[in-house]
């Protein structure tokens, strides 16, 4: 038996979480095209064989602004400690911009070994693949080197199979059926967190946190999910209302669907929108995020 830890690095949007989520089989992180929707580390579990591929969702690494960026940043580089082969995922469509070169820069003196992944492939002109790719191992001597589509599973199979190859012997350190580290109440929080990425423009997103209070599991299976949506400012709490509740109403049933979706039962859902300023400077709200604290 064959066991290790796989650390998933890259600028954001690079499709960090998909990948995680492709190698698994299943959705165990949010997704959207806005960057930065990862915020801390999640560990996605996959089994190709004999071997268990312990997969670390990184944040995507970038200049940091504010303590929260620092601190996300500083837990994407946590996620590379100690594993048995960090991956560098880079969009292949966007090429060398959104600091991927700052990235390979820091990555170069880690331990470990270092494997490069084009990601989006599929939607990259083929003529800059080769020439990318050049680029990088000129700067960052890679061991390997795949070309992915997350989204579309090109090229997946292969990179798992290599992965799982690459780890080292060892006992399985979690059950063969669960695919994730993360809590239901946490998962529950990402899941509505994803829809405000997804149904909300501009900044706001940002400015937003989504706290799971109360998770009760009623008598005819179901669940019952209450949770907070933390932001800062009241004009802010009007842009997740909508008229007349129109937006939190559509927010409220499309994370419903997909919590039913994930957690193979039926959920009642009840949303709360909070005014919390400075939450993003509140140490509790960091522990729930499963962030460190940084000054």
């Amino acid at each position: 038996m064959k066991c290790g830890v796989v650390a998933v690095l890259g600028a954001p949007n690079a499709g960090k979480s998909t990948l995680v989520n492709a190698l698994v089989g299943q959705k165990v992180a949010i997704v959207s095209p806005k960057v930065q929707t990862t915020r801390t580390r999640l560990m996605g579990i996959a089994i190709e064989g004999q071997a268990q591929l312990l997969l670390q969702d990184t944040p995507g690494i970038f200049a940091p602004r504010r303590r929260l960026d620092r601190a996300m940043v500083a837990a994407a580089w946590e996620g590379a400690t100690d594993a048995d082969v960090t991956l560098l995922l880079v969009d292949a469509k966007a090429g060398l911009k959104g600091g991927v070169m700052q990235v390979a820069d820091a990555l170069a003196p880690r331990p470990g070994a270092k494997w490069l992944v084009l990601n989006k492939v599929d939607i990259a002109p083929k003529a800059a693949l080769l020439e990318l790719a050049t680029t990088l191992h000129a700067k960052l001597p890679f061991a390997e080197t795949f070309m992915v589509s997350a989204l579309s599973g090109d090229g997946i199979p292969d990179l798992k199979t290599a992965l799982a190859r690459a780890m080292p012997d060892g006992p399985w350190l979690y059950p063969e059926d669960q695919v994730s580290d993360a809590t239901t109440r946490l998962l529950a929080s990402e899941i509505t967190r994803e829809q405000l990425y997804l149904q909300l423009n501009a900044e706001l997103p940002y400015a937003a946190a989504v706290e799971t209070e109360t998770f009760e599991d009623r008598k005819d299976g179901s669940a019952a999910i209450r949770q907070q949506i933390l932001i800062e400012r009241d004009t802010q709490k009007a842009i997740i209302l909508g008229a007349r509740g129109t937006r939190i109403k559509q927010i409220g049933e499309a994370a419903r669907l997909e919590l039913e979706r994930v957690l193979d039962r039926r959920v009642h859902l009840f949303l709360h929108v909070k005014v919390r300023p400075g939450w993003a400077d509140d140490r509790q709200s960091w522990r729930d995020l499963g962030l460190e604290w940084v000054e």
